[in-house]
């Protein structure tokens, strides 16, 4: 079997079974905070940012000076959060993401490394999506980034794509669909982000609150369905849908040093058992 037809076995083989442990959804009516960008076949990359700006009605726009991944971030103030307590610099770099480059280090548990190497090698690195760094000489040179917003009829955003791939290569490792999100019965919107994946996706809702020095933090807690955390969405061929919530979680801690050097402390957990840790130093352009 080719390299290709097993990647394609794989793919239909891993659908299969998320149809099967999933539950059906309604994505036009009761579940429509589920309904994200998916694509086609082949690699993700930037693939479906077209696609996507067609099915909203509205248009790209990467031309956008310094654009953030959200166009303000009072869109989350609510019961737990308000954005006028960030210090400005952890807001800047939201709403002018484009601005603001950055350096990676990751660090695997020696349990979890050994299986983070074969999705990656299987899934991420084959379709360019989720393509997690798994030694520390992946990143060295670093990642680059670019934002493309997501504009409706109006000119407005509705979101934003934020594609990020190796320095050294130019290969892939995210490409997200980043917007705010209300999840039923909450007064406190989500960071909604979704990576879009052959006939699905994968998303992560994300609960911010604000610490005491004006730091930033994204959490994806434990829970049920329909509150923050991992979902995997599958699309049927006639137009059903199917959903699941994964037991992964994740912290994302946004903060300024002592020295004022803008960071982020990124913690993946599977079930309760700590997976992966990212660190990001960011420095504006």
């Amino acid at each position: 079997m080719t390299d290709t037809r097993l990647g394609r076995a794989l793919d239909v083989g891993a659908r299969t079974w998320w149809r099967l442990v999933g539950r059906r959804v309604d994505l036009e009516g009761d579940q429509r905070w589920l309904d994200a960008p998916t694509c086609g076949p082949g690699p993700v990359g930037a693939s479906w940012l077209t696609a996507e700006a067609e099915r909203i009605g509205g248009a790209l726009r990467d031309d956008v000076e310094g654009g953030g991944l959200l166009s303000c971030m009072s869109v989350l103030d609510g019961a737990g959060f308000r954005a006028a307590d960030l210090d400005p610099t952890v807001r800047h770099f939201y709403e002018h993401t484009a601005r603001w480059r950055m350096e990676v280090w990751a660090q695997w548990s020696a349990m979890f490394q050994p299986g983070g190497e074969l999705v990656s090698r299987l899934f991420g690195r084959r379709v360019q999506q989720l393509a997690l760094p798994t030694r520390p000489l992946d990143v060295a040179h670093g990642m680059d980034s670019r934002v493309v917003h997501l504009v409706d009829a109006n000119g407005e955003q509705r979101a934003a794509g934020w594609l990020r791939t190796l320095s050294a290569t130019g290969e892939f490792v995210y490409s997200g669909c980043y917007s705010a999100r209300l999840l039923p019965g909450s007064d406190q919107p989500s960071v909604h982000v979704a990576f879009p994946l052959e006939s699905g996706n994968v998303q992560v809702f994300l609960r911010p609150s604000v610490q005491a020095d004006g730091s930033l933090v994204l959490s994806s807690p434990s829970g049920v369905f329909g509150g923050d955390g991992a979902y995997v969405v599958v699309r049927g061929g006639g137009g059903e849908a199917y959903a699941t919530r994964v037991p992964i979680h994740e912290r994302f801690h946004v903060y300024r040093d002592h020295r004022g050097v803008l960071r982020t402390d990124h913690q993946l957990w599977l079930y309760r058992a700590l997976a992966l840790r990212l660190h990001y130093r960011l420095e504006p352009v």
